[in-house]
């Protein structure tokens, strides 16, 4: 009876092993306070880097918040809300990750100190859904500029600026122009059937990031099959087969008595071979291309009518590689007709560093395809470009949706917080405090902005003020000269809505939650430890 009594309640209606915890709210946001603590210090141009090294043993050098996120592996429910925020707004935009992890570990610090004041959290997330709405609708009229032709690259490049600086501060602009080069070369009539697949990364390593460049086409980091390196003005035929001599579909058996039998039998096999060969060079192709191995006898004959030979095994490069050259793969060797054929103006294997790469290059400037092919000296400083490459083109994919930008380097979000701190206070009742607590947390971007450049945040912050009091609403956090101006940093408008609404969305959830029911893990007993192993 006793034993009854102590379980009695919810824990006994679930399996033993399962664990309740009541008024978890102080400690949920204590988590999620750390976690926004930890990526904080990544933020902005001067942000420091995290080393992360995940449960395999794999080694990541970032301050790319939704890389360090992933890797991390987060436990805790409430602080995995969080991440799953900033995972739904790297799906969304491309950036912005880092912001609404931040926002939101600062808004549920602020809902801290007003549940310490007698607020209800029903309240505060009533009252923090009541200034997103206001934020967004003044987020709308603080519009300084709009890119009305993507193919403008200059206008591009500057979009672009603020995006690549938080993550490749002094390359914004050398990688800003090969990124609005790709996006160019790739984007269809309809810009808004831009497609980020076509913009692909090639990591070589060696050389530095000056060495990085932007190509028209398809590469490929391997060599050619034969001795033919180079094509010029190239009809293209794709296999998805091994090149060589037709085999039958069942088995049989050949006596062979004499030599000249034998002889006669290779020599067979030998013209059919040939005879294929020849009516594929018939046909104009200079180049053919495979995901499977060429045999000894088909690269003779390859060789003999002088048709370049490449290998490519994956499936997704066949498809861009049939993307780039406007081909269509064979399931059978045999000659191509004129629809199956691709065109490229040039195929050459070249060298970088001790890296044969084979490049697919089209002259024109709408080719279907863009590689930039990135050098760098360690595989986490390429790593680390290529996901500012990937954040950037994201954002370009974002332009061709919503090409508005506000003002950049934190006077957006102080424009935001002086606005809805003035709204908060003409409201009656309770909401009016959620309202200015909202308006207060988004005062951590340009305090962050400050503090990672070593500058003094209340006095940035105060002069800020003064400036936007004054009129120019554009004076931001000025980190090379250390102070507060206009530099011209423009942030995409969609992002900043679309970070601070994931913010408050994690936020106001993690705000609902009263209690949390962890039921019994699944599995037996774990295996006992192995003992080690004596080398001697």
């Amino acid at each position: 009876m006793s034993r009854f009594i102590k379980q009695a309640g919810l824990p006994s209606m679930l399996k033993d092993g399962a664990s309740v915890q009541e008024e978890p709210l102080l400690k949920n946001i204590q988590a999620c306070k750390e976690l926004a603590q930890m990526t904080r210090s990544s933020f902005g141009p001067f942000g420091l880097n995290k080393m992360v090294i995940n449960h395999i043993g794999k080694l990541f050098v970032t301050h790319d918040a939704a890389v360090i996120l992933r890797e991390l592996e987060v436990q805790h429910p409430a602080a995995n809300l969080l991440v799953m925020a900033s995972r739904a707004m790297e799906e969304e935009v491309g950036d912005g990750s880092n912001l609404t992890i931040m926002l939101a570990g600062e808004l549920l610090q602020k809902a801290e100190h007003l549940r310490k004041m007698g607020l209800k959290p029903a309240e505060i997330a009533q009252g923090y859904a009541h200034a997103l709405e206001k934020a967004e609708e003044i987020l709308l009229t603080k519009k300084i500029g709009e890119v009305t032709d993507l193919r403008d690259q200059d206008a591009v490049v500057k979009a672009l600026r603020s995006c690549l600086a938080s993550k490749q501060y002094g390359y914004e602009d050398f990688l800003g122009g090969l990124i609005a080069a790709a996006c160019i070369n790739t984007c269809p009539k309809n810009t808004k059937n831009f497609n980020v697949d076509n913009v692909r990364v090639l990591k070589v390593k060696g050389g530095g990031i000056q060495d990085t460049q932007h190509i028209r086409g398809f590469c490929i980091a391997r060599s050619t099959e034969g001795t033919i390196k180079h094509a010029k003005s190239a009809k293209v035929a794709v296999y998805n087969c091994g090149i060589d001599a037709g085999s039958t579909e069942t088995k049989g058996n050949v006596l062979i008595e004499t030599a000249e039998e034998l002889i006669n039998f290779s020599k067979g096999e030998e013209e059919t071979l040939d005879r294929c060969v020849k009516a594929v060079a018939d046909t104009g192709v200079k180049v053919v291309v495979s995901n499977a191995n060429f045999s000894q006898l088909a690269q003779h004959f390859c060789q003999k009518y002088g048709l370049m030979m490449v290998k490519v095994q994956s499936k997704f490069e066949m498809k861009r590689l049939c993307g780039a050259v406007g081909a269509k793969q064979l399931v059978r060797f045999e000659p191509p007709s004129k629809e199956d054929c691709g065109y490229c103006d040039s195929v050459d294997q070249i060298e970088m560093g001790d890296t044969q790469v084979i490049v697919f290059r089209q002259d024109t400037d709408d080719s279907r395809i863009s590689t930039i092919i990135l050098r760098g000296a360690t595989d986490q400083a390429l790593d680390d470009i290529e996901r500012a490459i990937d954040d950037g083109v994201s954002v370009v994919k974002t332009m061709t949706r919503d090409a508005r930008f506000v003002p950049g380097a934190g006077a957006a979000e102080l424009l935001l917080a002086d606005a809805l701190t003035t709204f908060g206070e003409a409201q009656p009742g309770l909401e009016q405090y959620s309202i200015q607590k909202f308006g207060q947390a988004l005062e951590v971007v340009p305090r962050t902005l400050a503090e990672n450049a070593g500058l003094d945040a209340t006095t940035m912050i105060a002069e800020m003020y003064a400036a936007h009091k004054a009129g120019n609403t554009a004076v931001g956090i000025d980190i090379v000269d250390s102070g507060t101006a206009d530099c011209g940093i423009l942030d995409l408008l969609a992002t900043k809505r679309e970070a601070i609404k994931m913010a408050t969305d994690a936020a106001v959830t993690v705000l609902r939650v009263d209690q949390i029911i962890m039921s019994k893990p699944a599995g037996g007993p774990k295996a006992p430890a192995q003992e080690g192993i004596d080398d001697d």
